[in-house]
């Protein structure tokens, strides 16, 4: 099937991408960044993967997913900014350098993946080891946000950025079931909204009060939040956090000769 690209007012793009493979459509999304469009709508999105790649030296563009896109949406993006009208499947933002990924739904596992820059939003839930490996260096501050709960190993070996998860589609009172959060986490910081057993928690992390500091980062966020998915205003800033930080820079120095 030959792709249609739909020219529309101000430098949009929109394409049909039915049946296409994931090389064709990406390819396809390249030339039309090439060609000067601001703005790409992909419709009727089915699982393919590596949307929003390859889009290196581009100037500042939005794609928009209205469909189930599949693995590493958004991997290594560099400024662009993706809106996804569904939810997500695993490996969203993997090795993100800059940019903002937007997922009205919920997305799978590994989301965040050696994150080093940008902003993920995710309306709903995700998936088992969220923020694996994410870190920060110098002005890159990666940043995730999370409407509603995560599965086990949320911020695993966590070197850096800042991860909010609001819990708040369950009630305020929810209680989180996710197990082996932080484990091997040595960086960063981890802000969740909800209740959390202690045994839960990995040996390298520890809980903290949220000082003035962390309600500014909170409320940036939070109402970014609140913004983009329409959630009625300040009902996430209500939410009670918890301050969850590595107890040491090297968890596993120990086991090393050096």
């Amino acid at each position: 099937m030959t792709l249609r690209i739909v020219p529309v007012k101000r430098g949009v793009a929109e394409f049909n991408a039915q049946n296409l493979l994931s090389f064709e459509l990406n390819g396809r999304v390249k030339e039309a960044a090439t060609q000067g469009a601001n703005k790409i709508v992909l419709n009727n999105i089915f699982g393919q993967r590596y949307i929003g790649t390859r889009l290196y030296h581009q100037d500042p563009l939005e794609i928009e997913v209205n469909g189930t896109p599949g693995n590493d949406l958004g991997a290594f993006l560099d400024g662009h900014r993706i809106v996804v009208n569904g939810n997500a499947q695993d490996g969203l933002g993997n090795t993100m350098n800059n940019g903002e990924i937007v997922v009205h739904g919920r997305a799978g596992d590994i989301l965040g993946m050696s994150m080093r820059g940008g902003e993920i939003f995710v309306r709903d839930s995700v998936g088992y080891r969220v923020g694996i490996h994410m870190k920060e260096y110098g002005e890159k501050q990666p940043v995730i946000i999370i409407g509603g709960t995560s599965q086990d190993f949320l911020g695993e070996y966590m070197a850096g950025g800042t991860i909010i998860l609001l819990g708040q589609h369950r009630g305020s009172n929810i209680t989180h079931k996710m197990r082996f959060i932080g484990t091997g986490m040595h960086g960063g910081t981890i802000y969740i909204s909800g209740n959390i057993k202690n045994c839960h928690l990995s040996e390298q992390v520890t809980v903290l009060n949220l000082d003035k500091k962390d309600h500014n980062i909170i409320d940036k966020y939070v109402r970014k939040y609140e913004s983009y998915f329409r959630v009625s205003k300040n009902k996430a800033m209500n939410l009670d956090f918890k301050k969850i930080i590595p107890v040491a820079k090297r968890p596993y120095g120990h086991l090393y000769s050096h």
